[in-house]
């Protein structure tokens, strides 16, 4: 190991006397540091920082129930029609871009009862007509694919999702089979219902170039929704792992296609952490009960209310110098009319 050569400084400091310090030449005076644009300097009209080229606009999308979660995980879980029903205005009242909801039965389990989503829903058009309303339309049992063709028939929803994936949501096997995506896709996409390809790992985003895009299916704008750290998800065991899980999925969906329009959910422990890194890359996400029980990573802190939720994400997009996406501009966004 070196040591520091005293009588080197010493003789330096000898030799320069009261003059001895640092450089320091400005060359741009009058301006000693410009960070705008340089005029005085060896360069003129130069840009020396750009804006960054991140959209104002943030879609948030509150997911309202989901089909995981119960009143055993989450005591303020809404689970019958009413509960949903409310939530969801109550989160669109607050100034939401749109909500995502699922229906639940006398049980509390997922199902494609077309009364129960209508039960839920028209109301909501009735005093919403103009807001973005998405759900989950996956036939899970006997008798599901008719409910499923009867809710796109309705146009239930304007967006919802179509899962390219196969994986252990916890302890459930979910696979979608390529021949029911597929045929999901065109179905949903033919009724004018926008289908938004979630990602569950990055594998799922390998299947979706494979079945939907490449073979010519699925139209842009490509609307993808990631939804990491969920069991059996793409995992996020501490902040490092949660910045490099969502680069490599965001720069996988980039190779394939640098306009496609992205957002990200509250997913998991990772909760509005994640959402916080989505907005600071531009990306738009959906926050709710369906997607986490946790407001934060680092504590056990329930959700109280969609609403609540919904609020906290807008007031990080406000501190982070981005507003919600209205209804009309989310639209824009995704190509719908």
């Amino acid at each position: 190991m070196g040591e520091v050569n005293w009588e080197w400084v010493e003789q330096k400091y000898k030799e320069e006397g009261p003059e001895f310090k640092s450089l320091f030449i400005p060359y741009g005076l009058p301006e000693i540091t410009d960070i705008t644009v340089t005029e005085f300097g060896p360069t003129k009209g130069v840009e020396v920082q750009p804006k960054w080229d991140i959209p104002e606009e943030v879609i948030i999308t509150v997911a309202v129930t989901g089909a995981f979660y119960s009143k055993r995980q989450n005591p303020t879980h809404p689970i019958t029609p009413e509960e949903i029903r409310g939530e969801s205005i109550d989160a669109l009242k607050a100034g939401a871009s749109s909500v995502h909801i699922h229906a639940r039965d006398k049980a509390g389990y997922y199902t494609l009862d077309p009364e129960i989503y209508h039960k839920i829903i028209d109301p909501i058009r009735k005093d919403y007509p103009k807001a973005l309303i998405d759900g989950c339309l996956v036939p899970f049992s006997t008798g599901d694919w008719e409910r499923f063709e009867r809710l796109v028939e309705d146009k239930i929803f304007d967006i919802s999702p179509v899962n390219p994936t196969a994986c252990y949501a916890g302890d459930t096997l979910f696979a979608k089979p390529p021949h029911v995506l597929i045929k999901k896709t065109k179905a949903q996409q033919d009724a004018g219902i926008k289908p938004q390809v979630a990602i569950y790992t990055d594998g799922d985003v390998d299947n979706a170039n494979r079945y939907l895009i490449k073979t010519g299916l699925l139209e842009k704008p490509y609307y993808w929704i990631i939804l990491p750290t969920l069991p059996g998800g793409s995992p996020m065991y501490d902040p490092k792992t949660m910045v490099e899980g969502l680069m490599r999925i965001v720069n996988l969906i980039h190779k394939i296609d640098d306009e496609s329009v992205i957002m990200v959910c509250a997913a998991g422990r990772a909760s509005s952490y994640l959402t916080t890194l989505a907005m600071l890359l531009g990306l738009h996400i959906r926050v709710g009960k369906e997607d986490t029980i946790y407001r934060w990573p680092h504590k056990d802190d329930r959700i109280q209310t969609n609403a609540d939720a919904f609020k906290m994400a807008a007031t990080i997009a406000e501190n982070l110098g981005r507003k919600v996406a209205t209804y009309d501009q989310y639209r824009k966004m995704v190509g719908m009319k």
